[in-house]
């Protein structure tokens, strides 16, 4: 398993935690910020819309003016954009190497194999 995380992140540590004892892969989203390819997958793989990859509570997103501009971008820019920024991705990602979950849902960490 992979975890997309920032350290400083509460919500991070707390699916860390959950994890606890697992084989688990921590990729730290601001030192090591997927490309494009590996964002896109993650997205296809979520079976979420592209948007809910952003992290909107956070400075990057109201800094970028994206709560404005979101509507109007194609998904190559949205994936350009998360792909340059980090922060600006929704945190933790957990892949399991066949689901992706994105953000923190302990009941969905509760089912996982």
């Amino acid at each position: 398993m992979r975890l997309y995380h920032y350290p400083g992140c509460a919500t991070c540590k707390k699916a860390a935690k959950h994890l606890a004892g697992r084989d688990l892969d921590l990729v730290h989203l601001v030192e090591a910020t997927p490309s494009v390819a590996v964002l896109a997958d993650l997205w296809t793989r979520s079976g979420l819309p592209l948007r809910k990859l952003f992290n909107t509570s956070g400075q990057s997103y109201r800094a970028g003016g994206f709560g404005a501009r979101i509507a109007e971008m194609s998904e190559a820019e949205m994936l350009a954009a998360l792909a340059a920024d980090g922060m600006l991705i929704k945190r933790p990602i957990l892949d399991t190497g066949g689901e992706v979950l994105v953000g923190y849902d302990p009941a969905r960490y509760e089912r996982l194999p």
